[in-house]
């Protein structure tokens, strides 16, 4: 089964475009007119440009407000189609997508269509051209898939078969199931798109929000199963209209799709096993158990300055490596390595971006199978050479340029602390202040990459995705999305920015595009662990009693609950009979912070109510430009 994707998609001019498709991996295109009639060079030098790229031009589309047209406009009709057949010549393509008529003049009947699409047939089979059919889910007479195929069966013309696009099929909530009675050898072209679920207008839903598969809310991969009962074999194309996408970068786009699709259909694959479905072999979705550990690029100023911080955190200086400026802090399942060296990936994180987590260690059943998976889905494996007495920890590059490593308990991974690192012999070893694990990673982007790591995160691990939210900052708004595991050992928090004035916007802007902004870390008694913060020194972020007296009229609070929240800076939320218990630290850098959360009975969220008083707060703190860091 051959990929392609639409010239529309994705950003550039042809040349861009196609250099961007090749490098991804796909094996053809779809040419979108426009794309062709802005381009400088003609038809021929067109066909041979994309040969140039090893990739075929696999359908020329769209050739609109074709059947059911009354005197004399079918007459033109026929002979726009004889122009096009033309240029496909010309262009080196043999398939052309008619999308179902528009047009308020044109008349209704399937036999009056079938017998267009015949005499079509007729024409195209002289010049060893194909037609396919599709069915817009906004056409004038024709809007399903299922109608759009009774033209084609009655038009009974080899030179004439049915196209099928997810979008159109899933957004009207027509059953893909019925797309299992189609002979597949009468479907000449799959296009695939997946959106968000939004209630809005068909036509402006499919112009402007389309996304990858696996990316939206849409069930393209019951619509891919059955599309391959029907024993289709030939070309699966991406066809996305999306706003961003327009914008982005032609490279980053083409890999998300050609990744979708290789997801897509190890996704079939596993739901239909009696089917053949020629995809890369590769792992299942790897299960996840948390994160082992974060990893700080820093000089040895801010090194120390860092570690100062845990330390009245309640972390206490565990290890130090055998052979390297790398320092291990550690409290109950928590570990934070600290890297000050001068080479290396983390120092050359650390000269882009400042001090900045430059590494995720996540705890996974098979570390193998998971690079080996990642790498099958298009990710690029990380490979930095180890010294004597060190580990080959396996790694992969994340989607924001940092590193993601896996351990398991399968070898000597899980020893890494042993093997690698020498106990520190500090005099000063503070009791720890109850923080248990890594409640979740926050990691902040620019918005439109937003989906990049959605698709990165969810096709590689057992994870899920939870619908997008606004979260208030007071200088405007940040999208929101979190990819967890079922049983929420690993929870990580995308944050989108498009404002430069909020608080996360600051962030990416003056970390140049460093991503986790903050670490959450469970405690399970917020109370207990806030007084042995404070005996350590914490200073916690100083909350508005505005925002106490508020939620004592939203939530009727008992007073001595409620003071003891306000007294140690703690802030609440509630979803049912969960509650979520929250205390930050102050800003570190220009914008990163921790967090202290503890989750009481089953809650399952963010405390997403609270951001807009937590931002204002850091806000408040922030130093001003220029002034030293204290």
């Amino acid at each position: 089964m051959k990929t392609a994707i639409a010239t529309v998609s994705i950003s550039g001019d042809l040349r861009e475009k196609l250099a961007a498709i090749a490098a991804a991996g796909f094996d053809g295109i779809e040419i979108f007119e426009n794309d062709f009639l802005a381009f400088d060079g003609g038809p021929r030098e067109v066909g041979q440009m994309v040969r140039d790229h090893g990739l075929e031009i696999a359908l020329f589309q769209p050739f609109r407000d074709f059947e059911g047209m009354p005197e004399p406009q079918r007459a033109r009709a026929f002979d726009r189609a004889e122009r096009k057949f033309d240029l496909m010549g010309e262009l080196g393509t043999d398939l052309v997508l008619v999308c179902s008529n528009v047009s308020p003049i044109s008349l209704g009947g399937i036999d009056r269509a079938a017998d267009d699409f015949r005499e079509l047939g007729e024409r195209a089979a002289k010049r060893g051209i194909r037609v396919g059919y599709e069915a817009l889910a906004w056409g004038k007479h024709v809007s399903d898939h299922r109608d759009a195929w009774e033209i084609v069966r009655r038009a009974d013309h080899p030179n004439v078969g049915l196209i099928l696009d997810s979008f159109h099929t899933l957004a009207k909530k027509i059953d893909p199931e019925t797309i299992r009675s189609i002979p597949g050898d009468r479907i000449f072209f799959i296009q695939l798109a997946d959106a968000p679920k939004i209630d809005m207008d068909l036509l402006y839903w499919s112009r402007h929000f389309r996304n990858m598969p696996g990316e939206g809310d849409l069930d393209v991969a019951g619509f891919m199963r059955a599309v391959a009962a029907t024993g289709y074999d030939g070309v699966l194309s991406l066809e996305i209209f999306n706003d961003q996408f327009r914008g982005g970068s032609p490279k980053a786009i083409s890999v998300d799709g050609h990744r979708s699709l290789v997801y897509l259909m190890d996704q079939v694959r596993r739901a239909e096993p009696d089917i053949r479905i020629p995809v890369p072999d590769m792992p299942d979705r790897i299960p996840v158990h948390g994160v082992e550990f974060a990893e700080f690029a820093a000089d040895e100023t801010e090194g120390a300055e860092l570690g100062g911080l845990l330390h009245t955190l309640g972390f206490r200086r565990a290890g130090r490596h055998i052979a390297k400026d790398v320092e291990l802090w550690r409290q109950g399942a928590i570990n934070i390595v600290i890297n000050t060296e001068r080479e290396g990936f983390a120092h050359s994180s650390y000269v882009v971006h400042g001090a900045n987590v430059c590494d995720i260690g996540l705890k996974v059943e098979d570390a193998s199978a998971t690079v080996e998976r990642a790498r099958a889905l298009g990710a690029n494996f990380f490979d930095q050479p180890a010294g004597p007495g060190e580990l080959k920890i396996p790694a992969i590059r994340g989607v924001g340029g940092g590193i993601v490593h896996f351990i398991d308990e399968k070898s000597d991974l899980a020893r890494v602390w042993e093997i690698e690192f020498e106990p520190a012999t500090d005099d000063d070893k503070p009791a720890d202040a109850g923080l248990t694990r890594i409640d979740h990673v926050a990691q902040t982007m620019n918005y439109e990459e937003m989906l990049t790591w959605v698709l990165f995160y969810t096709s590689i691990f057992t994870t899920e995705k939870s619908p997008m939210v606004d979260v208030v900052d007071p200088a405007g708004l940040v999208r929101s999305q979190v990819i967890e595991s079922e049983d929420g050992s690993l929870r990580i928090t995308l944050n989108g920015v498009e404002n430069r004035r909020t608080l996360a916007g600051h962030f990416l802007a003056e970390s140049f595009g460093s991503s986790v902004q903050h670490l959450a870390l469970a405690t399970d008694d917020i109370f207990a662990t806030a007084t042995a913060l404070r005996a350590k020194g914490f200073q916690p972020l100083v909350i508005s009693p505005n925002y106490y007296d508020d939620l004592d009229a939203r939530f009727g609070l008992e007073e001595d609950f409620l003071s003891r929240l306000r007294d140690n800076n703690i802030l609440y939320d509630r979803d049912g009979n969960g509650e979520y218990f929250q205390l930050y630290s102050p800003n570190y850098g220009e914008g990163f912070f921790f967090e202290i959360v503890e989750r009481r009975n089953g809650y399952r969220g963010y405390g997403a109510a609270n951001a807009q008083f937590r931002t204002a707060a850091q806000k408040r703190q922030m130093r001003p430009k220029g002034m030293p860091r204290v």
